[in-house]
């Protein structure tokens, strides 16, 4: 797909700003959404791109996003957050697992309501990018609200995958391991997961995740399906 417009969210940092860069080098036109008014603006001066500060767990913020970018073709529904409490599930305070859903998965459900239906009355192809995690496909032993998020987030790629089947609207999610971004002082080179996922976008490929971990993901469902207990996951 060319790709002549898109929105990004939280592109002030991170994966978020590594899409928006490489779409602003091959002449995309961008929008660049985030809840952190000051470094977006200074994203959106570097590259040459519109803002509008967005909270994306606000349904409504997330229509007046759409609602700026009209006849958008791509939208990279990218904003998260880690959340304070990484332990194991009930040594999560409510008020983490309520703020992590809202921005993970409320992020990504306000997103697809303000952005489908339009992209779908254009009759154009076009392409939902939808980042969640290595962490929505295997599960760790802790990981908080987080983790349990991002096992969401791909429920809801795939279920909207499913139901765009049959429309010029591709859906790409993203699950990369750990990133070097401000949730993260290791792992890989955002720019790197970047190209990896617009190449799948182009391509119109599904699930975009590190090949390391691709036994790992497949044990998972095995011990699944015969009932056994989990293990933790390990890279091949």
């Amino acid at each position: 797909m060319d790709i002549t417009s898109a929105v990004v969210t939280g592109a002030a940092s991170g994966i978020g700003r590594a899409i928006a860069t490489r779409l602003r080098s091959s002449g995309t036109r961008v929008v660049l959404a985030d809840i952190d008014a000051a470094a977006l603006a200074g994203v959106a001066a570097e590259l040459g791109a519109d803002a509008v500060q967005t909270d994306v767990s606000d349904a409504g913020a997330m229509a007046a996003l759409a609602a700026a970018a009209p006849g958008v073709q791509l939208v990279c529904l990218n904003a998260g957050i880690v959340g304070r409490d990484l332990g194991a599930p009930w040594e999560v305070g409510a008020e983490d697992w309520a703020g992590v859903f809202a921005v993970n998965v409320g992020g990504v459900a306000n997103g697809l309501r303000a952005f489908v239906p339009p992209m779908l009355a254009t009759g154009r192809p076009g392409h939902i990018l939808i980042t969640a995690s290595l962490a929505g496909l295997v599960t760790f032993p802790t990981g908080g609200a987080y983790a349990a998020s991002k096992h969401a987030v791909v429920a809801l790629a795939e279920q909207a995958a499913l139901s765009l089947a049959d429309t010029p609207i591709g859906v790409t999610v993203l699950c990369p391991a750990l990133v070097r971004t401000g949730m993260s002082a290791e792992g890989e080179d955002p720019e790197i997961v970047a190209d990896e996922a617009l190449a799948a976008v182009r391509a119109g490929t599904f699930a975009v995740l590190p090949d390391i971990w691709s036994g790992a993901i497949t044990r998972r469902a095995g011990r699944l399906v015969s009932g056994a207990q989990p293990e933790p996951p390990a890279p091949a």
